[in-house]
């Protein structure tokens, strides 16, 4: 193990999860366009505060006068972003230092997390100049959490107590349902980024119906188009009701699937038996589940309390670190299998 890299993993891991959130909470907090420039604040490092650099901002965006609850908001997440950056690139020349003593250092995953936090950073840039497109605000969620997912890889990699535990053939049995319960999760995650990037959240402000209905109008072509061109301003939404609500429902019905899925896949787990390991990641899966199922109920039936949004999203990333903990605890290291 190099404790070395296993302490800047586990940093880098727990900041992603920290940028994550925060993120999420700028653009719950409708702040996404706090800042209308990028990498700065109105052309500065920070938020401008005196009297002449907010009338300086303000003749400069005249479009986007300086609100600074909103653009601090922003600010914030920028440097924790870029923290996170530095921690990354950190990590993998230290990767890249150790893999002659340690062969099975995961070299091309801190590689190309490299390149990942290079183009989240553009993703970043884009989301203001584009002005939240959907799409882009999307793909930088995705970005996010991939960024986290593959940190924690790492971290796990380092010969945690989480190593792989188990070659048995229980085990073994479980690692292609493990991969498709990622795959589900992370089709799900994607699904909870359109809603929120098209502001769709509330379009169904009942439970377990929508308006009323248990299958209102909905228009699936226009709610899942991804391109709109350009100069369009999406903050608050542009889609109609109909292209709203097929986006709410469908996030709904991908909840379900996933909840009888992941459900299944955790007490199937708990059935198997093979470690302890896998025991104790079974059953904290099934408590992070219904965690993130009873928040995202609460977030329609308590009309979208921002405390409840934020850990809705937070909360979605923890089931994601679980599901990857899964998936890797039933996949031994090379040298340990052979």
């Amino acid at each position: 193990m190099n404790t070395g890299i296993k302490r800047v993993a586990l940093l880098a891991t727990a900041l992603a999860l920290v940028v994550v959130v925060l993120g999420a909470y700028v653009r719950l907090s409708d702040a996404g366009l706090g800042c209308p420039d990028w990498p700065g604040c109105y052309g500065k490092v920070g938020v401008p505060t005196a009297a002449e650099e907010v009338q300086a901002a303000n003749a400069a965006y005249p479009e986007r006068p300086v609100e600074a609850p909103k653009a601090w908001k922003e600010m914030v997440h920028r440097y924790f972003a870029g923290t996170l950056g530095l921690l990354v690139f950190a990590l993998a020349v230290m990767a890249w230092r150790a893999r002659r003593q340690e062969p099975l250092q995961p070299v091309g995953v801190a590689t190309f997390l490299v390149a990942l936090i290079i183009f989240q950073a553009l993703l970043g840039m884009w989301t203001v100049t584009l002005l939240l497109k959907p799409v882009v605000v999307m793909s930088h969620l995705l970005g996010g959490l991939t960024t986290l997912s593959l940190l924690w890889w790492m971290t796990l990699r380092q010969r945690d107590p989480l190593i792989a535990t188990s070659a048995t053939p229980e085990a073994a049995g479980l690692r292609p349902l493990a991969l498709l319960g990622l795959v589900i999760l992370v089709l799900q995650l994607a699904l909870g980024g359109w809603v929120s990037a098209n502001y769709a959240a509330l379009q169904c402000p009942d439970f377990p119906t929508c308006q009323g209905q248990w299958w209102p109008p909905m228009d699936f072509a226009d709610g899942f188009t991804l391109w709109r061109g350009l100069g369009v301003d999406y903050e608050g939404g542009v889609l109609a009701n109909d292209s709203a609500v097929a986006i709410h429902v469908s996030h709904r019905l991908g909840a379900l699937v996933t909840l009888l899925y992941l459900g299944w896949l955790g007490l199937r787990i708990l059935r198997v038996g093979a470690s302890d390991t896998l025991r104790t990641l079974g059953v904290v899966l099934l408590i992070v589940l219904f965690a993130q199922v009873s928040l995202g109920i609460a977030n329609v039936v308590m009309t979208l309390p921002l405390p409840v949004a934020v850990a809705h999203n937070g909360v979605g990333a923890v089931l994601l670190l679980c599901v990857v903990a899964l998936n890797h605890a039933i996949r031994p290291l090379e040298k340990e299998v052979g």
